[in-house]
């Protein structure tokens, strides 16, 4: 099969480096590094035993345990990354870490488990030794960005919800597509359904079909807290590197910023690989929600994108440890796993609370929401309100002095009729008036020194006045 050759990925530029391989280059250095300090702690804890220093032997010991925890972590951090590569390395990964964790420390001899480590991380698989066609599909999958979700298996999710009698319910999608899936989940059902999409497109699209679209990623978005019945997510998960160094895409963040959408009692729909629920991400899920289930999806759905689905009613943030860990092992053996289509009718209720959705604004403007969000808008109300008053007849709130009166009329703001007993018609204009001022300075006798010429300007008030009697003139 044809390799990426070693000049490639230097001319790769850096938005088209792939996440996973750079994630496994820098762990398979890491696991090299550990694995070698592994016989040198043991051979100390050798030399300090033989001089009778237990405690500092014992010291090192827990050291040594601890590398030992660290090592494995780093072999177990491997397998989501070699599922995502499809790498048949991915099961060796996780059989290694069970044996490291089982591993006897005070074994005198540790070449044989230095040649095994040092075996897995040489095979751990890099830009150079992956396939290019494996790297150009997976890329390819990263530039389309999107999954749509099978409408049969949101059908089975859907069966599982009981939708509350007398009350709109809320539901959103992070990353909702064209939209398809969110409105199969609340088909014949009294709901409103909200979606963010990245992709201007298909977020077009899913306009049409959807109550509330927001344009752009939804990190960006503005969406009120807590206003949501359900959540259904199911957010890209392949990951390349971005200019910055960082990951274009993440689940997990998904996740995270999900959670608060929903009201307590609300129910979180969560579509992912299995390999993806690492222990921090069934923590998080465990920690904020109940009732957690896990099923995969159905045989041909499950070998093309390995998805599952979790699901779990939201309550107030507690720890929970050991279900994390159960949810995490359910995981790591989807084999044993019920598939969706055996998820318990009608077992999650949405809460029977009627929300209003204050602000849902996406990271861009598009021209529908911009007309919506104006049309709920006073800022219109207010500007023409502003006109009306500036065409209006102004009365002033208390009579005007003389000296008023004559700034208003000279600016001719007073002009025309003035309606009174005797009614007569006022021009008011002001003039400008040149002045020429001559200063002398004379000396002692007399004898003219010099002379200072000065021009000076000034205004003169003017009022034409037209009475019944005549017409006056007044300065």
């Amino acid at each position: 099969m044809e390799q990426v050759n070693e000049a490639q990925p230097q001319s790769q530029p850096p938005s088209q480096r792939f996440y996973a391989l750079e994630q496994l280059g820098e762990l398979a250095g890491t696991i090299t590094l550990i694995s070698e300090g592994l016989q040198a702690y043991r051979e100390q804890v050798a030399g300090l035993l033989a001089g009778q220093k237990k405690a500092e032997a014992f010291e090192l010991y827990r050291l040594l345990e601890r590398q030992r925890t660290y090592l494995v972590e780093q072999i177990r951090a491997t397998r989501p990354f070699l599922m995502e590569l499809e790498n048949p390395l991915a099961p060796a990964a996780q059989k290694l870490a069970e044996q490291l964790a089982a591993f006897p420390l005070m074994t005198a001899d540790y070449s044989k488990l230095t040649e095994v480590l040092k075996r897995f991380a040489d095979a751990l698989p890099d830009h150079q030794t992956t396939d290019a066609s494996i790297i150009g599909r997976l890329m390819n999958n990263v530039r389309l960005g999107h999954y749509p979700t099978d409408l049969t298996h949101v059908g089975y999710i859907a069966n599982s919800i009981v939708f509350p009698a007398g009350n709109t319910a809320n539901l959103i999608d992070p990353c909702c597509g064209t939209g398809d899936a969110l409105l199969r989940l609340a088909l014949g059902t009294d709901s409103q359904c909200y979606g963010i999409e990245l992709d201007d497109h298909r977020a077009e699209q899913a306009q049409q079909q959807l109550y509330r679209v927001g344009f752009g990623s939804f990190f960006g978005s503005n969406i009120s807290p807590g206003a949501f019945h359900a959540v259904f997510l199911n957010p890209p998960y392949l990951s390349v590197l971005s200019e910055n160094g960082g990951r274009s895409r993440d689940e997990k963040r998904f996740l995270i910023e999900s959670i608060p959408l929903l009201m307590m009692g609300g129910l979180l729909i969560y579509i992912v690989p299995y390999y993806r629920l690492t222990a921090d991400m069934c923590s998080i899920i465990c920690d904020n929600f109940e009732q957690v289930r896990i099923h995969r999806f159905l045989d041909r759905e499950f070998k093309q994108f390995k998805q599952v689905v979790v699901t779990g009613v939201r309550h107030r943030r507690t720890e929970a440890e050991q279900d994390a860990e159960a949810l995490c092992s359910a995981a790591e053996h989807p084999e044993t796993l019920p598939t969706a289509d055996l998820l318990p009718k009608a077992c999650y209720e949405l809460p029977a609370v009627s929300k209003k959705v204050e602000t849902f604004r996406g990271a861009v403007f598009n021209e529908d929401e911009l007309a919506r969000q104006l049309a709920n808008s006073t800022g219109f109300d207010r500007l023409f309100a502003k006109s009306r008053l500036d065409s209006e007849i102004k009365r002033p709130p208390l009579p005007l002095s003389i000296g008023q009166v004559g700034l208003i009329g000279g600016s001719g703001l007073i002009n025309g009729l003035m309606e009174c007993e005797y009614p007569h018609i006022v021009k008011g204009r002001i003039i400008k008036e040149k002045h020429t001022v001559t200063d002398e300075n004379r000396g002692p006798h007399g004898r003219l020194i010099s002379t200072e010429i000065r021009e000076t300007i000034s205004n003169r008030m003017i009022f034409n006045i037209l009475t019944p009697s005549g017409f006056r003139s007044l300065t």
